[in-house]
This record gives structure tokens, sequence and C-alpha cells, in this order.
């Protein structure tokens, strides 16, 4: 063959691999363009990442757990000594609690992810039922297919898990929530309890708890007097 001939083919190959390289690289930009987009549309990350807090704002203790999804100490405590302090404490205005994410592994990270994309009103609601069956779906062959069902009952669509667990920015935000546990309070191990900004040391059972906000409550009467 002449080489002109080659020179014009390899002209030709080349041209039409620059063009099947534009067209990939369009494609990719674009489909990443369209899921940016459909999460931008699904959540609003500030709101996301902001804390999820239960009773009165104006309570004079501020109760702070930090815990991991997984854990089953914090689902024991969530089935147990929560209970009491929700009812006893938080519904009647007396204590605000707040959760924040210590996840110990990448499960609880996809859980505490799940849970944040929820609207706010369904936050507690699904938490409560992540660690009511922590035992059952975190023992799957497949875990995350699990947890992943939990979200449909709890009315967060595959679309949006799928979107919220693979989001960076919700990824970056729960690290930082753990980060910053770890740099303020000495966070080591889930759950740990923050009361006004002081840990309670040791088991915390419901007798312990009611003794030690009780006491708390006393002193802040004192000093409203």
């Amino acid at each position: 063959m002449p080489g002109y001939m080659v020179k014009l083919i390899k002209k030709f190959i080349s041209s039409i691999f620059g063009f099947l390289l534009v067209m990939m690289l369009t494609t990719t930009v674009s489909a990443e363009s369209k899921i940016k987009s459909a999460v931008a549309d699904l959540f609003n990350i500030e709101s996301v990442l902001a804390d999820r807090v239960l009773g009165n704002d104006k309570a004079t203790i501020t109760i702070i757990e930090y815990v991991s999804m997984t854990c089953p100490h914090c689902a024991a405590f969530h089935i147990g000594p929560f209970q009491i302090l929700k009812k006893e404490y938080i519904e009647n205005g007396k204590v605000r609690f707040i959760y924040r994410d210590y996840p110990l592994d990448r499960l609880a990270l996809a859980a505490a992810m799940m849970a944040r994309c929820a609207p706010k009103e369904r936050y507690y609601p699904i938490v409560d039922i992540i660690f009511r069956t922590q035992e059952n779906w975190a023992r799957q062959a497949d875990p995350a297919a699990a947890l992943e069902k939990i979200g449909l009952l709890s009315g967060i669509s595959k679309k949006t898990y799928t979107a919220c667990v693979g989001n960076k920015e919700i990824y970056t935000g729960i690290m930082k929530i753990r980060k910053d546990g770890v740099t303020k309070f000495n966070i080591q191990s889930t759950p740990t309890i923050i009361m006004n900004n002081k840990p309670i040391k040791g088991q915390i059972t419901a007798e312990k708890l009611r003794l030690i906000l009780d006491s708390e409550l006393n002193k802040s009467r004192k000093i409203e007097r």
C-alpha cells in the first residue's frame, strides 16, 4: 500500500478516535451533571447535616449522645434507658436531646447517612427502627440491601437511598461530626452521653440517668430562685 494511503488511513482513524473520545467525555460530564443535579434536588446538604433535636430548645439540660448505628450497646441504650429519658424528661420539656453520629464502620456510616436523608420529622422514627431491628439487618449476608429495605419501609425511595449514601458532601459532613466529637469531647467509644457539655462516665442505666438528671434539675431550680 502506498505511503500516502497509510498516512490517510492513520489520520482517519485518529480523527475517529478523537471524535469518540470527545463523545465519551461529553457523555460522562453530562451524566455527572445529571447526577449532581438530581442530588441537589433531593438534598439540602446544610439541612441534612444539621442537628436533629428532640424536646424543648429552652430546656436547662441538653444531652448529646454520640452513636454508631451498628453498635449493640447503642441499641441497648436506645431500647432501654433512652425510652425512660424520652418519656420522663424530653417530652415534658425538661431535657433537650441530640443524636450525633460517630460511625464505627462503613455500614454504620451508611445507616447514619440514610437516616439524615429522610425528612427531619422521620429521623427519630427511622433511628428507632434501625436500633430495634439491628440484630436482624446488621447480620444479613447483604446488610446494605437490608438497610435499603428499611429505607423503603420508611418512605425513602431506592433513588434517594442510592443518591444519599453515594453523596460525598454528606459523607464528609458526617465524618466531620465524628471528628468534632473527638476534638471537643474526646469521644472514643459509643454510646457516649454528654450532659451540658460534660460526659457521663460509666454504664448508663435508667436509674443512674434519673439520679443524675433529677440532681441537675434541682440545682437549676435553686439557681432560678
